[in-house]
């Protein structure tokens, strides 16, 4: 009977044992492999365009929160001011490095040549512009331009109403190519 309780002993201490004894560590999993792909990219607003074919996105894209590329694919009719505000760069350097500040409004659509296709009309009582280096490219201006920025530029385009400058500097930094016209005036008017 001795030799039963001590085999039943042995055998309780042994499962005991087994059953307490800690399972070696397992290595912890690899970490999943990271992708590798480029961070998400946020477009740059002063190097972006806009294309737009509705008023709302054209008075979101001349506002000082648009783009300096405002494009439109048909004519745009507004009965109320609209302003031509912000400064922007064009994604481009100049000769020393420096970043270009543009802003244009193209009342046209172009080809893969860069030949216009077709020209577009934007009607409104009064347009201001406070851009600097902004112009208008191949279209028609029906309304009153208020020119407050230095060095605005008309591009083969027509303005059917007149041009006023805010500022003698506005008016001395004006310029015009031998395509566009005015049907109106062009004064100061301070």
């Amino acid at each position: 009977m001795k030799v039963k309780a001590i085999i039943l002993t042995l055998a309780m201490f042994a499962v005991l044992f087994v059953g307490c004894t800690q399972e070696p560590e397992k290595p912890a999993p690899a970490p999943a492999p990271q992708q590798t792909t480029p961070p998400e990219t946020t477009p740059d607003v002063v190097t972006s365009a806009s294309i737009v074919n509705e008023e709302a996105a054209f008075e979101k894209a001349i506002s000082d929160n648009g783009t300096w590329l405002i494009a439109t694919l048909k004519d745009l009719t507004f009965n109320k001011d609209l302003v031509l505000e912000g400064e922007y760069k064009n994604g481009k350097k100049d000769d020393k490095g420096n970043d270009i500040i543009q802003r244009k409004i193209a009342l046209y659509t172009q080809d893969d040549q860069r030949n216009v296709t077709a020209r577009f009309t934007l009607t409104a009582p009064k347009l201001t512009i406070k851009s600097p280096m902004a112009s208008i490219q191949h279209g028609t201006f029906k309304g009153d331009l208020y020119v407050s920025s230095n060095n605005f530029k008309l591009v083969d385009t027509t303005v059917e109403g007149n041009v006023y400058f805010t500022t003698d500097e506005a008016k001395s930094t004006f310029s015009m190519d031998d395509k566009s016209k005015i049907t109106g005036k062009q004064e100061v008017k301070k």
